[in-house]
């Protein structure tokens, strides 16, 4: 478990994480969003003792990584796959990395053959592609069979095959019942690997929700009903605004309203009430990029002034 207490960090006058308050959970995959510039990498550079917090804590099983008696048996991490010697081979870097931290070698070759790196696993790392670094600091992270895994970015630089097999490996940490705490931008492998979201935007806490409620209470859901009769239609739309909810008229195909904050299962009863004959009715979810923007349109540190605030095509 991760425990972020009030953690903040300053830099001279800009104020790079402030007051982060929240607690990774395991047993679920913990994706970490924001703009550019939110906070992200600071945020997990402090978790992991690489930067000093200017107040609050960052603690990983109730301590701070410092006092952590074997930290790479309790934690692993993938912050910057690129940072290794050009010079050593893949088995080399790890095994030094497993003597350093009193890791079995053994478990050096487990882990190359879980990466699928195995077979250059005496090529010097130099020469590999952005992928296999990717896929060689997994592995590092893995190394110590930790119960807490960080990753920054884990999906930069690989292939569709290599996206899928990341989700994967997160999902099945996940359900070791180990912490999976992962930033990415890419939002549409986020909205299919992550179960709890936390959004972070100028180092301010902007969500901390399971991802389908963080989806469910944007404004962009909406409940669609299409109903051949429009006197029925104005009857239901008063029962709609009457029991709290906001409705928009479309006839884009037939009379049509658009509900916002109900659930169709509210709004199929009201259509009952008003004895309604229904032609449509579903829900329309945004996707999580189309959340995640309209909660983020405020924190972007860097905007053109256009497309600020999400659409969508109803």
């Amino acid at each position: 478990m991760i425990t972020l207490d009030r953690l903040t960090k300053r830099y001279g006058s800009a104020t790079a994480v402030e007051n982060l308050q929240l607690d990774i959970q395991p047993g679920q995959v913990t994706g970490f969003l924001g703009p550019n510039g939110a906070g992200k990498s600071t945020t997990m550079r402090m978790i992991l003792g690489l930067d000093r917090p200017t107040a609050g804590r960052a603690l990983v099983n109730g301590k701070p990584y410092e006092q952590l008696r074997h930290p790479a048996r309790e934690v692993g991490s993938l912050l910057e796959a690129k940072a290794l010697h050009p010079g050593r081979s893949a088995r080399k870097h790890l095994l030094a990395m497993a003597r350093s931290n009193g890791i079995p070698g053994r478990r050096v070759d487990e882990v190359l053959e879980k990466v699928g790196l195995l077979s250059v696993a005496r090529r010097r790392v130099g020469l590999f592609s952005l992928g296999m670094g990717q896929r060689l600091g997994i592995a590092g992270a893995l190394l110590g069979d930790p119960g807490v895994l960080i990753f920054d970015e884990p999906v930069n630089g690989l292939d569709p095959d290599g996206v899928r097999w990341v989700r994967r490996i997160a999902r099945s940490l996940a359900e070791e019942g180990r912490t999976v705490f992962i930033s990415s931008h890419l939002m549409s492998e986020m909205q299919q690997t992550a179960d709890q979201l936390v959004i972070i935007g100028r180092g301010k806490l902007i969500a901390d929700e399971p991802l389908e409620q963080l989806i469910r209470r944007s404004s962009l859901s909406a409940v669609r009903i299409r109903i051949p009769d429009r006197q029925i239609l104005e009857e239901l739309e008063r029962r709609i605004a009457a029991a709290g909810f906001t409705a928009e008229r479309r006839d884009d195909d037939g009379p049509a309203l658009m509900v916002r904050g109900a659930t169709p299962e509210q709004i199929g009863d009201l259509a009952h009430e008003a004895g309604a004959r229904l032609h449509e009715l579903r829900s329309q979810a945004p996707s999580l990029e189309e959340a995640y923007m309209e909660l983020t349109a405020a924190s972007v540190e860097y905007g053109t002034g256009q497309d600020t605030q999400p659409t969508r095509q109803d």
